[in-house]
């Protein structure tokens, strides 16, 4: 609805001289408001304002109420006219009845009203005066001329009364007061939702907003802000005129608006614009009903949702679910701010907002050198969406305190000004402000910002409030370091609200695929030579690979795989002592269909030699079972060529347990052989104790480097 142009009668009709002083509303009886008559519930419409009222405005036959007045009638008051009473009309003669016309409310293109009447209109006196005839909302539409196709809404009653009707301005919400028996109180609020091509059934608005007295007159402006009138909810007399608001999913404590808008008398059916800077509103206060138009001097603040402190501080842990070895290994994190901690569970807080990258590594104690990258992810902390109050949480009475507004963080929004209420009456207004309170204790610190949508150019309210305590003298102002003392557990673990992470890479999750871990030598932008010295010099007994990293289009080159992480610590520091300084184990997932079976094959059948091979040497029934399965492998995937290795732990000399395992490999090779599988497309070794995955000083480590390794040979 275009509520600028509405209001132009305003303009041609009321001059206002506003006051210095901090009185809230500045209000005037509009031209149109009669000594003898009523006239109520105000509705902009196009050049003009739409009203209803009960003074004589059309000679067809009137009936009148028991106190001889006419029945109400929807009039309009033109601003095209020279503002006389001669610019009050009829709105509409397909409209009016001989009973009650209105209030009324409009579509936002003004092609649909809704309208409350009494339900039967045609009838004989004795029927159209029978207490079943209650009031109803009805609607029509415009064909350009008149208003037609009358309707009434399915759920009017002749046991009580629908009316007050006010339609949201995007059309889903038609809100309504009814006496129906099954409220809260005489005359509660309702709405209903529109579902496509008709309206759902009536919802009671709550025990929020309805009371054991009477609401009614509900107004909601396009920034979804409700006010509504009512005897029920503590205010200045009579009925008032309060304002609520939606939550999240439930309606705010409503705030009575402040005098002169609200009165002793009855108050109610007001109309604004978004920002509440003028409009409209309904009084009985000078004896008949009248319409009052105001402007607002100094806002009133109708947001105070408890201000939300941003969070910088996070706690970061690591899951536990891939195993190290912590007498030789620790956790580091590294926070992208030149800050690093140790440990596996940390706190840390970040200077601000900002993007950070987090990495958890896994470092060798003593030397600092980084075994594995656990986790990498992108720490996005922005502040909270909110207006901010930024200002001191204690201050001592009678001394000027700051308080500003300049760290409202509200993306998208330009901010139209700031509003400040200091809870002790008093208010003011700009992005910076100075107080003094005269007395000690404890308020509510309000600010409200009004905003305009940089992308739509609409406008709304929004705000914060905070507490601020004051004390007599100094000396009673908590030490600072006492009061935001915080322990580490406190933090949100990982995130928070304000807080966005983007995994880069987690093992953790990586680990969950067919993957295997290869200590990566180094990595390269250009393909290394094989003569190149840095990979010509080592030592045969590792298999080096070539591969190609997606993310960054680098080669890198690794050596050997292990089925996990604790699995590739000997052959990193062996690389290391090779001269390999910035050797460190990767992650690799298997993608090609036939590593990945021979990934599950091992791992569903083992690779314990103890499993293989019983005390004589012969193969036991579980290596002929892993065997043959090898064999239907091979047959699946015939271009596949395949090293078995046999490794022992370090008892014995090195040069019998080479013999040995290299003996056992090629009683595994020559099975496969005499099952069918080509001799060229096998190789038997034995490493003896050359290449353990363990330490070597628990029986149980033992046992881990007596294994037997399958592994592809590059093609």
């Amino acid at each position: 609805m275009n509520f600028k142009e509405a209001l132009v009668l305003m303009a041609l009709l009321i001059n206002y001289s506003l006051s210095a002083q901090q009185e809230t509303y500045i209000i005037r009886k509009t031209f149109f408001s009669t000594d003898k008559y009523d006239e109520f519930s105000p509705v902009c419409y196009k050049n003009g304002v739409v009203f209803c009222t009960n003074r004589p405005l059309t000679k067809i036959l009137n009936y009148t109420t028991d106190q001889d007045k006419s029945f109400i009638k929807i009039s309009i008051a033109d601003s095209a006219g020279p503002g006389s009473l001669e610019t009050i009309k009829v709105f509409s003669k397909a409209l009016t009845t001989r009973l009650n016309d209105g209030p009324v409310t409009f579509s936002h293109n003004y092609d649909t009203v809704y309208f409350s009447r009494n339900l039967l209109v045609d009838r004989k006196l004795s029927e159209i005066s029978s207490v079943r005839n209650k009031l109803g909302i009805f609607y029509a539409v415009n064909d350009g001329e008149d208003w037609t196709k009358i309707r009434e809404l399915r759920f009017n009653s002749e046991w009580y009364n629908v009316t007050t009707p006010w339609l949201s301005p995007d059309g889903k919400k038609l809100f309504f007061a009814s006496d129906k028996p099954d409220g809260y109180g005489g005359s509660d609020l309702y709405y209903c939702q529109w579902l496509n091509d008709y309206w759902s059934d009536p919802v009671n608005m709550g025990p929020v907003i309805n009371t054991k007295g009477n609401e009614g007159y509900p107004f909601m402006n396009a920034a979804g802000e409700f006010f509504f009138s009512s005897d029920g909810h503590p205010g200045l007399g009579g009925k008032d005129i309060f304002f609520t608001r939606m939550n999240d999913t439930a309606w705010t404590e409503p705030i009575c608006l402040d005098a002169p808008i609200n009165s002793q008398y009855d108050d109610f059916g007001i109309y604004t614009d978004t920002l509440m800077t003028r409009g409209y509103f309904s009084s009985n206060r000078d004896k008949s009903v009248d319409v009052f138009h105001f402007v607002t001097n100094f806002p009133q603040v109708f947001y105070n949702t408890a201000q939300q402190e941003n969070n910088y501080c996070y706690n970061f842990s690591d899951s536990g679910t891939i195993a190290i070895d912590s007498v030789n290994l620790q956790y580091k994190w590294s926070f992208g701010d030149d800050k690093e901690v140790i440990g596996y569970k940390v706190g840390h807080c970040f200077a601000g907002p900002g993007k950070y990258p987090v990495s958890l590594d896994i470092v060798e104690r003593g030397t600092g050198r980084v075994f594995f990258t656990r986790l990498q992810e992108e720490l996005t902390i922005k502040d909270l969406k909110q207006a901010y109050i930024d200002g001191p949480l204690f201050g001592v009475k009678g001394e000027s305190i700051s308080f500003n507004g300049q760290k409202s963080y509200l993306p998208g929004y330009k901010i139209l000004s700031y509003l400040w209420d200091f809870g002790d009456r008093t208010k003011g207004q700009g992005e910076k402000v100075v107080h003094a309170f005269s007395k000690p204790g404890q308020y509510n610190v309000n600010l409200e910002l009004a905003l305009r949508s940089v992308s739509t150019e609409q406008v709304r309210r929004t705000g914060v409030s905070r507490i601020v305590r004051i004390v007599n003298s100094p000396g009673e102002i908590p030490d600072p370091a006492t009061r935001n003392k915080s322990a580490t557990d406190n933090y949100p673990v990982g995130k928070s609200q304000n807080c966005v992470i983007i995994t880069k890479f987690s093992a953790e999750d990586e680990s969950r695929k067919d993957a295997v871990y290869c200590v990566e030598l180094f990595s390269s932008k250009t393909r290394i030579n094989p003569n190149n010295p840095i990979i010509r010099n080592l030592p045969d007994i590792y298999k080096l690979s070539e591969r190609s990293d997606t993310r960054t289009g680098e080669y890198i080159y690794t050596v050997d795989e292990y089925g996990y992480l604790m699995a590739a610590y000997p052959t990193f520091r062996k690389m290391v002592s090779l001269g390999y300084r910035d050797a460190r184990v990767r992650m690799i997932v298997l993608t090609e269909p036939s590593e990945r079976e021979l990934y599950n094959l091992i791992r569903i059948n083992g690779s314990n030699a103890d499993s293989y091979f019983d005390f004589s040497g012969k193969l036991t029934s579980d290596a002929f079972i892993m065997l043959d399965q090898l064999v239907k492998y091979m047959d699946k995937f015939p271009s596949v060529k395949l090293e078995i290795a046999v490794h022992s732990d370090n008892s014995g000399s090195q040069d019998a347990s080479k013999a040995l395992t290299q003996k056992r490999a090629q009683v595994l090779v020559d099975y496969l052989i005499n099952r069918g599988i080509n001799a060229k497309r096998l190789v038997a070794r034995g490493y003896g104790g050359l290449k353990p995955i363990a330490p070597n000083t628990a029986e149980r480590d033992r046992r881990l480097n007596m294994r037997i390794d399958f592994t592809l040979i590059p093609q």
